[in-house]
């Protein structure tokens, strides 16, 4: 009898047990499917939404850098935000306006994004600053103009493409590309030999600065690819602080004047690492420039680097701290080049070219203060003074249409200081050598050199020390 109570005890408290169980089971599973069923209702459209058109038709971009620095605070404003095609076509000239006015406006640092894989026609256009906070200007696809005079709006300048005006604290930056398409301005007839039977005829021959910067500082141009510009290929005025690092420029040897990169009274300027090859000076120096630095520098074919020219039209011209070394020119007109023209006034001083390699350049070392673009110059009683030029490490070979070096100075105001040191220029064909010329330049040799130089003056003019009326910089 005890054991059926024990029995009966054990029974009913395990049928309750099932009955518990069961029943956390069943609602368990009620309240999971119902989770479920709301799951789907609210999640379920965001997945299936269909992706922006203009990003799932183009190519995707590797994205904007990221600003290591501002510890990813950067903003990034990409073209293709405010409007921007990039099919090389269309006119995108507004988004990248728009872009850079809100880019502009932004107080911590901001970055214009231009995406790899989109090509970029703008029109003429200015951008204005100064802006807020540092901007980047992130080119990693093409930029282009308008394909020649006739596609230029006309009430458009035609002696600019972009032009970046008092902008302080900028990076124009990438790996993408800057091209002129200038072809059809170099063959109009007012060109030099585009005309009828080869001539230079009259006429409106204006033509477009690929990349101006105006009254700016502290710039950087690093990393891009930039050819083909109708006239220079950058131009930096009243500019204070550039940095060029990393630039790759080209243009035909025959595209008139297609400088790369020309600076006017601007300071503080370094231009490093760079290739340019075009159809005038790979840099040219014009006045009110100093603090100049260009090393590793690889230029020609083309004119090579040039101080000048100065004094034009009677006017005044300062260089003075000039620096050009280790560098490289080939198959140029020019190699290292100073020329004035008669009539100006000023001076350039405190010049060195230093360890420079010359092959096949025609003119590697010249100093030419008879400059002049015509037949009929009238010879001139006043001249930029030119002083204190050290030429050291300069070897090669030179084009024997010319001098290996020319040292050719104003009748009245001589050349003065001009140091030669270890300088060896061969001929680049055939063994015959040919003698520097030298007029009314004075100076010293510290070294042999390879031509021997025996036309330079020794000393110190006396037309220098007795003109106390020089309007010297």
């Amino acid at each position: 009898m005890e054991y059926s109570c024990v029995s009966l005890l054990i029974f009913c408290m395990s049928l309750l047990c099932f009955l518990i169980s069961t029943q956390g089971r069943w609602h368990h599973h009620h309240h999971h499917t119902k989770h479920k069923h709301h799951s789907h209702h609210g999640t379920m459209p965001e997945i299936s939404a269909p992706p922006e058109p203009s990003i799932a038709l183009a190519p995707e971009p590797s994205g904007p850098p990221d600003d290591e620095n501002s510890g990813g605070s950067t903003e990034v404003f990409d073209v293709r935000k405010f409007g921007a095609i990039g099919d090389g076509v269309t006119d995108d000239t507004n988004a990248f306006k728009m872009a850079w006015d809100t880019a502009c406006q932004v107080n911590s640092a901001s970055t214009i994004y231009v995406p790899n894989g989109f090509s970029f026609m703008i029109q003429s256009t200015i951008f204005t600053g100064p802006c807020q906070g540092g901007l980047v200007f992130q080119i990693d696809g093409t930029l282009m103009p308008p394909d020649g005079p006739e596609e230029w709006p006309k009430n458009n300048s035609k002696r600019q493409w972009l032009v970046f005006y008092r902008v302080n604290q900028m990076s124009l930056q990438g790996g993408g590309a800057i091209d002129g398409r200038g072809k059809r301005w170099w063959d109009l007839p007012c060109k030099p030999h585009k005309g009828i039977n080869g001539t230079t005829l009259p006429g409106p021959c204006d033509s477009p600065v690929a990349i101006r910067f105006f009254m700016s500082s502290n710039l950087t141009v690093q990393g891009l690819k930039v050819k083909d510009s109708p006239q220079f290929h950058f131009r930096f005025d009243g500019c204070q602080n550039v940095h060029v690092e990393s630039l790759h420029i080209t243009a035909p040897a025959l595209s008139p004047n297609t400088d790369g990169i020309h600076i006017a009274n601007t300071n503080g300027v370094q231009i490093y690492n760079s290739v340019i090859s075009n159809g005038d000076d790979c840099v040219s120096i014009g006045s009110g420039c100093y603090d100049v630095d260009i090393r590793n520098l690889t230029c020609g074919p083309g004119h090579g680097i040039s101080i000048g020219s100065l004094g034009n039209h009677n006017s005044k011209a300062c260089v003075h701290n000039v620096t050009v070394r280790d560098s490289v020119i080939k198959v140029s007109d020019n190699g290292v080049r100073i020329k004035t023209w008669q009539g100006g006034s000023g001076a350039v001083s405190g010049i060195m070219f230093g360890n420079i390699h010359m092959i096949s350049v025609r003119n590697p070392i010249i100093i030419d203060q008879f400059y002049c673009l015509t037949k009929d110059c009238l010879n001139q009683t006043s001249a930029v003074y030119v002083s204190d030029i050290l030429y050291e490490g300069i070897k090669g070979t030179y084009d024997t249409r010319s001098p290996p070096m020319h040292f050719g100075c104003s009748d009245s105001v001589p050349c003065t200081n001009i140091t030669l040191s270890d300088i060896e220029l061969l001929p680049a064909q055939g063994d015959i050598v040919l003698d520097p010329f030298c007029w009314n330049a004075y100076g010293e040799l510290e070294t042999l050199t390879i031509p021997p130089v025996y036309c330079l003056r020794e000393g110190f003019p006396r037309s220098i020390l007795d003109n106390k009326d020089m309007d010297h910089c």
